[in-house]
């Protein structure tokens, strides 16, 4: 039986792409930071799912987990947050919350995990974003992770080759889960973190950003969806580097490469609400 680890299993797409693989009759390893979480999973699976406790920022977790999973043929780096506002406002602590858990976190999992994928020649999946592609205004600390984890995704790609381990980016944009169901609250809670003169500063780029929220939340790709790519991305006899999830996102990462930056920049202001120059 394959096994695989997925990590932020507790929610959104870990949660159901740790279903469909256990439905596919994978054993899977569904890395969640809380209890209840997992026991839902265990529940929901049949038993099929084996929870593992495992904050990807706490190293000792991250190495009881290395200890625990003595074989492995799959990994699925899926755990992330989103950190909005302008580059400007947002909290230094913030920014390092978002750079730990995306980036930081994963390559501490990969690192915990390579001896098991190089000896089943297995496959490495991080859920990187369109995001790591195209930078908007107010998500710039949430970009930065994404490209931040492009470039590392690519580099261990080459690196872990002479031993046949595929590495893989799976790129959706806008999902329909809790995270982005809650994308008022998160904004809420952005602006609450912002200093006075920040948030008189950016007041009209939030308002933007508000009425850009319903519009995105319509667009956003189901779950199953990511899922499913995700799942061929293990199981594809020549894994591609990247698979972008979705017509929109797809358009999105064209245009990005053929757009002149000012222009691609304009469009972007204009989508956002950004206000013009004064």
């Amino acid at each position: 039986m394959r096994t695989v680890l997925v990590t932020g299993a507790g929610r959104g797409i870990g949660r159901t792409t740790s279903l469909r693989l256990a439905a596919s009759g994978w054993h899977v390893y569904a890395g969640v930071r809380k209890v209840e979480d997992g026991e839902r999973l265990v529940a929901e699976s049949s038993g099929r799912i084996e929870p593992v406790q495992v904050d990807v920022t706490d190293p000792d977790q991250v190495a009881a987990a290395g200890e625990r999973i003595t074989s492995l043929d799959a990994l699925v780096n899926n755990a992330g947050i989103v950190v909005g506002g302008p580059v400007e406002g947002v909290p230094l602590a913030d920014l390092r919350r978002q750079l730990e858990v995306n980036v930081v976190g994963q390559v501490a999992v990969t690192q915990a995990l390579l001896p098991r994928l190089r000896e089943s020649r297995g496959r490495v999946v991080f859920v990187s974003s369109v995001s790591g592609r195209v930078a908007t205004p107010m998500t710039g600390a949430y970009n930065a992770s994404k490209f931040a984890l492009e470039g590392l995704a690519d580099a261990l790609r080459m690196e872990v080759h002479p031993w046949r381990i595929g590495v893989s980016l799976v790129e959706p944009a806008q999902t329909d889960t809790d995270m982005w169901q809650d994308a008022e609250a998160e904004l809420d809670a952005t602006v609450a973190s912002l200093s006075p003169e920040h948030r008189e500063l950016y007041d009209a780029h939030i308002a933007g950003f508000r009425r850009m929220i319903p519009l995105s939340q319509r667009m956003a790709s189901p779950a199953e969806k990511v899922a499913s790519t995700i799942e061929r991305a293990l199981t594809s006899r020549r894994p591609r580097a990247r698979y972008v999830v979705g017509a929109g996102p797809k358009l999105q990462a064209v245009a990005a490469g053929a757009t002149p930056t000012p222009a691609l920049d304009a469009l972007l202001r204009r989508v956002s609400g950004v206000p013009r120059s004064r």
